[in-house]
């Protein structure tokens, strides 16, 4: 009788790398979306009155 190979156990083999592939393509996708848009994209609303604007901090910040 001739030998058999062992059938692969579910989730590994080709098709685990390219799930990873996949996964790390739409991470990255998403993340030059998201960037995109925030730059692109005006705020909805002002900025509250009594918060700093989220620009370079008008005092310096000192380390304790």
């Amino acid at each position: 009788m001739g030998r058999h190979r062992r059938p692969v156990r579910p989730g590994q083999g080709p098709t685990l790398q390219a799930r990873r592939k996949l996964a790390a393509g739409l991470a990255g996708a998403s993340a030059l979306v998201a960037t995109a848009l925030t730059l692109t994209l005006d705020p909805a609303a002002p900025p509250a009155p009594d918060r700093p604007s989220s620009g370079v901090p008008a005092t310096p910040q000192v380390a304790p």
